[in-house]
């Protein structure tokens, strides 16, 4: 579910995620940026272009297959841009990149090549009848901002706010002298693994307090649950950090 600017997820261990949503300024941001992108590459293009055809040593036909070939590639490029790149950057292209803005599921998990391709290919609806206003509409009319591709894919953007300070969370709550042990008294299932790594993934993307939060919200579930106590696990990132390892260590041997 969603409420006005994140997203939260409640996962089978009824522990919540919560995602902050990217608006229409920032999405636009991003989109203009990659906008510019494929504008200088069809350029470089254009200039290829008018270079075969102002070449002397090139008879028509081979002019003509070459025109063709650079059409067909413009067109891959304008259409293909934003797939390959988020298929190939995880949901982001250049541009959210440097909005610092991904395309993830609704359910919180990465995208695949298929996600990336199938909202990508409704660019086209949403770009209806001009300069977005499909997609504008829609938009503004969803509780998590989709457009009509994130609908169809299952998709929804985020931000992804880097840390502020140059510490680490558990640098500032942990000392290093209080080292996290990898001897558990028990493991954790798939389903505990797949939340806690889904955290751990994405807790880049978190407002420092918010990322306290959900590290300690997990960690007391998971410590209770395995038998260990708050004082064997003083740091909750560390904690989740060395029950992954462990459970991803004992795995490789069954």
């Amino acid at each position: 579910m969603s409420s006005f600017d994140k997203l939260t997820i409640e996962t089978p261990e009824q522990t919540l995620l919560e995602f902050p949503l990217a608006g229409i300024g920032s999405r636009f941001l991003a989109i203009a940026l990659d906008t510019l992108l494929q504008m200088a590459a069809l350029w470089i293009l254009l200039m290829i272009a008018i270079g075969v055809a102002a070449a002397g040593f090139t008879s028509t036909l081979g002019k003509q297959w070459t025109f063709a070939i650079l059409l067909f590639i413009a067109f891959a490029f304008q259409f293909g841009y934003f797939a390959f790149f988020e298929a190939l950057w995880n949901g982001q292209t250049p541009g959210k990149r440097w909005t610092h803005l991904r395309v993830i599921k609704d359910s919180g998990h990465p995208i695949s090549a298929y996600d990336a391709i199938l909202r990508n290919l409704l660019r086209i609806v949403d770009a209806l009848p001009t300069f977005y206003a499909t997609g504008l509409i829609t938009m503004l009319i969803s509780p998590e901002k989709k457009r009509v591709g994130d609908y169809a894919a299952g998709t929804v953007v985020v931000h992804e706010k880097p840390l502020q300070d140059v510490a680490s969370i558990w640098q500032v709550t942990a000392a290093p002298s209080q080292p996290v042990a990898l001897n558990f008294p028990a493991q954790i299932t798939v389903e505990e693994l797949h939340l806690v790594e889904t955290f751990l993934e994405r807790r880049a993307s978190l407002d420092q307090d918010l990322r306290r939060s959900m590290a300690r919200q997990i960690a007391d579930r998971l410590g209770q649950r395995l038998g260990v106590t708050a004082d064997a696990r003083p740091d909750s990132e560390r904690f989740l950090e060395a029950l992954a390892e462990q459970r991803r260590n004992t795995a490789r041997f069954h």
